[in-house]
């Protein structure tokens, strides 16, 4: 297995470094030129030296997926000019180094999200003067060196401006996005691209509508000298709604625009959020939205009779530089809507956000965790005392003890196997020292079995035998009644 792989892997080598020129191609050191030859197909094999590649002015429709298997070189192909119609997936998977892919003047209409997310380090992408409709939301996703795309003269009627971010594309500095069919622009995502953007948008010979919005927009890049304005003013053109309608010019007809405000900020609102805590607890309210930058400037309005400077004098807020409000300890009449505006000067942008607090009195979500708590705890300790009462012995302490008989004295000399109705050894002392009518009354041990062992039990309630000391007998008092 091993060795047939190397044979493949030889057979390709010696293939590719022995591939020639193709036939009608111009080939120098690592540049092959094969524009205006008439190809209607990739060329194959190239020298796997190149380096730049000219296919220009052909008649290629597509692109397969391998198409440019064996150059690990390339960084400038040029395709302009072509019947391209469609990329199939995969068909750039074998020149990740690629920087300069010039698609331009083909007939592409839709350009996808797998088409480019092989060309980790394409710098400039020219797909200007196709067909294409729409661009999908990812389809400059991970192209982080990118820095330049034009998408003029095709048939674009919106684009996906919130999927370019000054961290995901932060070397953009040109998007030409002119000669299409743009209506109406999204102002929130437009206002919020990075100012290298802004500054390289190009959004003129566009059917745009004439809206205040949209002329403050042009009008505030023209005070700044953006060259996408400056060089194309001309160009910056509306649709007035009349009878007949008339195509204006956004900065040459101000008259057109008296009514609008060109001084006014663009104004965004954030989505309002909702907290819930609890009384004593220390509050963050956030001021976070889509603004950044160092040039922000902060103000709130909360919902109390005093003045916020001086809650934050007595300690009951505190303001912090990143524009969130602390309340150190919440309190029921600390309820309401609390509103922040950020504000940038530099890009003429103002964002509201809102924030709806409701401080609760009591931790009533709590209060089944501790009931539940403390029921458990009680049947714990029940069950404990249970299993000590049934399997725990009572104390066998020396302290609980009676003391033992003393073996000096003579009435406990007896043998313990002495039967019980046999007169004991000692009976003529008893029988001096007593009385002739006098009784003595013996408790008759019983025997009870515990694990086959006898042991001696004895009951005191009812004696049934007694001594007689005249006649040295022994009395049944039960069988005498």
């Amino acid at each position: 297995m091993t060795s047939a792989f190397y044979v493949v892997l030889i057979s390709l080598l010696v293939h590719f470094s022995g591939a020639s020129c193709p036939h009608g191609c111009l080939c120098t050191a690592d540049i092959l030129n094969c524009g205006s030859v008439g190809l209607d197909r990739f060329p194959s094999p190239l020298p796997f030296t190149t380096s730049v590649l000219d296919l220009s002015h052909n008649r290629m429709t597509w692109l397969a997926a391998g198409t440019f298997y064996g150059l690990p070189r390339l960084h400038t192909l040029h395709m302009s000019h072509n019947r391209i119609s469609m990329l199939s997936p995969g068909a750039f998977h074998n020149i990740s180094s690629l920087q300069y892919l010039d698609l331009s003047s083909n007939k592409l209409q839709v350009v996808g999200k797998y088409h480019f997310q092989d060309l980790m380090a394409l710098e400039v992408l020219l797909l200007y003067n196709n067909r294409i409709t729409r661009v999908e939301s990812n389809t400059f996703m991970g192209l982080s060196n990118l820095r330049k795309v034009y998408l003029s003269f095709n048939q674009l009627t919106d684009f996906p401006f919130f999927t370019v971010r000054k961290h995901i594309h932060p070397n953009l500095v040109t998007l030409d996005l002119s000669s299409n069919r743009l209506f109406r622009l999204p102002m929130d995502d437009i206002v919020l691209l990075p100012v290298a953007v802004q500054r390289g948008l190009f959004l003129h010979n566009n059917s745009l509508e004439c809206d205040c919005s949209v002329y403050r927009l042009f009008w505030h890049w023209d005070q700044k000298g953006y060259g996408a304005v400056e060089e194309y003013k001309e160009d910056y053109r509306c649709l007035m709604y009349r009878d007949p309608p008339v195509s204006i010019t956004f900065l040459r007809s101000s008259y057109f625009f008296e009514n609008c405000t060109v001084g006014k900020m663009i104004s965004l609102i954030s989505p309002k959020a909702d907290k819930v805590v609890h009384k004593g607890e220390q509050v963050k309210l956030d001021c976070t939205g889509t603004l950044n930058g160092e040039e922000l400037s902060y103000s709130w309005t909360i919902p109390h009779q005093e003045s916020i400077s001086r809650l934050v004098q007595n300690g009951t807020l505190r303001l912090n530089q990143d524009g969130s409000l602390d309340i150190l300890a919440a309190q029921p009449t600390d309820s309401g809507v609390y509103q922040c505006t950020a504000v940038d000067n530099t890009k003429m942008i103002n964002e509201t956000r809102e924030v709806n607090l409701t401080v609760l009195s009591q931790r009533s979500i709590d209060e089944p965790f501790h009931t539940g708590y403390t029921t458990l705890l009680g049947c714990v300790v029940t069950l404990v005392l249970i299993l000590m009462y049934l399997y725990l012995t009572p104390c066998r302490c020396d302290c609980c003890r009676p003391p033992p008989p003393s073996p000096e004295d003579p009435s406990f000399r007896e043998d313990p196997l002495t039967s019980i109705f046999t007169a004991p050894a000692n009976a003529e002392r008893h029988k001096a020292k007593s009385q002739p009518d006098r009784h003595v009354v013996f408790l008759e041990p019983l025997l009870a079995g515990k694990n086959g062992h006898p042991k001696a039990a004895f009951v005191v309630e009812h004696p049934t035998i007694e001594w007689d000391m005249e006649n040295y007998t022994i009395v049944d008092r039960n069988e005498s009644e």
